[in-house]
């Protein structure tokens, strides 16, 4: 019985997603829950499993990179077929599309003209699992070796275009054939390299620039920050918290902490709380515009920027104001490690009412973050270093953060805003009153 491997939904609003990766290739044999691609959309990366045991066909215009239809049909699993009948990769039961027919049998010696060096390639074709369906069966048919091909696809891999340069009658063929005559076994002669049509096929090249498409993900970051801009009156305050009191009390208590959460204890939660608390005090900041209405918010979603190989993202913190400081330090600890897995889920990253960004994590001092839109109020944290402060007609060094408050200014006038900061400073710098809620 062969069932259909369908795009499945992920989420409100998206209606195609772009095929990231496959794990598995056609031919191979899967077990349920075996994880067979890795989709991306323009909010998140979803794992797509197998739902049952069976031979993978991955159908055609389904490759790595393709973008897809939410519902669309990309792959069958054949669950009659059984682990040890599956075939090379790239071959199934059916010739269905995609599929590579096997290599023929190969004949005696006596019945043969072709001598030892004219096998080889086609052997070396048959027996290669790097190759893609569509090249391994244009390497069988013509007896290509493709170790003798240079590859231009990514890490090196052939191309359709690469080999198809190398097959008789092509540049490739007309140099491999020039190879001097009368090897015999002992002494074989030595083939010329042969000539690759070049094929413009991966990220062009214009002398020493090169033009790499947008994923999914980067293109939906690019957009909302632009609607960000183009839709708010967007503006920034500044502060700076003094952080003494709390790096004490985190290296007074970072080993109980961790023996008794299994975690770090960081500043992020130190500053989460600070938030909830703040936005409780000033509830613009935790809203937003909805057409010409203000659209109040009574939960606590704190977004987080995390930083992956994909771009910027912000799980959120669900029900901020309901964790305790440890709750929280797992939550950000639990998003992070999704987000360098490209696990984040499309829940994730919805809901949020605010957002924080930490800079200082890479060195900045200072800068001025984009609001996550529709939310209309981001805080960034940057570099703890210390300065010269006059603290009590003294000057002390202590170690200083500036923060940053970049805000709708169509909903959150000035005062609200430097007065969130002002909260920030104060709950932050008197960690104690922070954590006891007073």
């Amino acid at each position: 019985m062969k069932q259909e491997i369908k795009v499945p939904a992920v989420g409100e609003s998206i209606t195609e997603a772009t095929i990231g990766s496959w794990t598995k290739k056609s031919g191979d044999f899967v077990k349920r829950n075996e994880v067979l691609m890795l989709l991306e959309t323009d909010k998140a990366s979803v794992e797509v499993v197998a739902e049952n045991d069976g031979v993978l066909t991955i159908l055609p215009g389904s490759e790595a990179g393709a973008t897809v239809l939410i519902g669309a049909t990309v792959a069958t699993l054949d669950t009659d077929a059984k682990a040890s009948s599956s075939a090379p990769a790239g071959a199934t039961a059916d010739k269905g599309a995609g599929s590579v027919p096997p290599p023929p049998p190969a004949q005696p010696a006596a019945q043969t003209s072709a001598s030892p060096s004219q096998a080889a390639p086609a052997a070396q074709a048959g027996s290669n699992p790097n190759l893609s369906p569509a090249v391994q069966r244009i390497v069988t048919e013509n007896q290509i070796d493709p170790s003798q091909v240079a590859g231009t696809g990514k890490d090196g891999r052939l191309t359709k275009g690469d080999v198809l340069g190398a097959t008789p009658g092509s540049a490739a063929a007309k140099a491999s054939s020039s190879a001097p005559a009368g090897a015999t076994a002992d002494k074989p002669a030595k083939a010329a390299a042969p000539t690759v049509v070049p094929v413009a096929t991966g990220p062009s090249k214009q002398g020493d620039k090169k033009l790499v498409a947008m994923t999914t993900i980067r293109k939906r970051i690019s957009e909302k920050l632009k609607e960000a801009q183009n839709t708010a009156a967007l503006l920034t305050t500044f502060n700076e918290i003094d952080m003494t009191k709390v790096m004490e009390l985190r290296a007074k208590y970072k080993d109980k902490f961790k023996e008794k959460y299994g975690i770090n204890l960081g500043f992020n939660g130190f500053f989460v709380k600070a938030s909830v608390e703040a936005l409780k005090a000033f509830p613009a900041v935790n809203a937003w515009i909805s057409g010409t209405d203000i659209e109040y918010h009574n939960y606590y979603n704190i977004g987080i920027a995390v930083s992956t190989e994909k771009g910027l993202m912000v799980p959120n913190v669900k029900d901020a104001d309901t964790l305790s400081l440890a709750g929280i330090e797992i939550a950000i600890r639990d998003l992070a490690a999704k987000g360098r897995d490209g696990k984040i889920s499309p829940n994730d990253l919805g809901g949020g009412t605010f957002s924080i960004t930490n800079g200082g994590v890479f060195g900045s001092l200072l800068s001025t973050p984009i609001v996550n839109f529709p939310q209309s109020a981001i805080m960034g944290l940057h570099k703890i270093q210390d300065r010269p402060m006059a603290v009590d007609g003294k000057v002390e060094i202590r170690p200083m953060m500036y923060v940053a408050l970049t805000y709708d200014h169509r909903i959150i006038d000035g005062k609200e805003a430097v007065s969130f900061l002002v909260k920030i400073k104060e709950l932050v710098e008197d960690p104690e009153r922070l954590l006891l809620e007073v």
